[in-house]
């Protein structure tokens, strides 16, 4: 009897340390943007500058590893994310609309890496949600945003994208 009892202890404890490892594991969180006009989910786990690592951190509460190489890669690793400054609040790193990215997988400009654009709204009272890049692009043509460059790459593979999953 005495050796049933052991056995069950050893197979609870072994249970337990399993699910306790499980529930611990490290995740990245996943992040709401848009990508041709539909909702996808995103991560981002690295970027080249100290500040954003920082902004992205604290809007994830997970830490966004500082890479500084990243900001040398070529322009032929890089696709694009619009990321919002102003305009609709939401749940973009700086509290407005989530990031528009271009290129899913699957398209021949897929990245991961991302060059960031950062866009700002001329009239916020005109601001509206942009859901794609040619959404961007037409508010650029049309004079109502502007789009900044600052030079700053991170690494933002998608989740989740039109027509696919990981």
């Amino acid at each position: 009897m005495k050796k049933w009892v052991w056995v069950a202890v050893i197979v609870a404890s072994l249970v337990t340390g399993y699910a306790v490892a499980y529930a611990l594991k490290p995740a990245v969180p996943n992040i709401t943007g848009y990508l041709e006009g539909q909702e996808i989910l995103f991560q981002h786990t690295e970027v080249s500058d100290p500040k954003v690592a920082e902004l992205l951190s604290e809007m994830v509460s997970s830490p966004v590893l500082v890479v500084p190489a990243l900001a040398q890669a070529p322009p032929s690793l890089l696709a694009n994310v619009f990321v919002f400054k102003n305009g609709v609040r939401g749940g973009g790193p700086f509290k407005y609309q989530p990031d528009v990215f271009d290129n899913p997988p699957g398209s021949e400009g897929y990245r991961p890496l991302r060059a960031l654009a950062l866009v700002t709204w001329k009239n916020e009272q005109a601001a509206r949600v942009l859901k794609s890049e040619r959404e961007v692009k037409a508010a650029e043509q049309a004079g109502e945003v502007v789009i900044e460059r600052p030079g700053v790459v991170v690494n933002m593979p998608l989740v989740t994208w039109p027509g696919g999953r990981r």
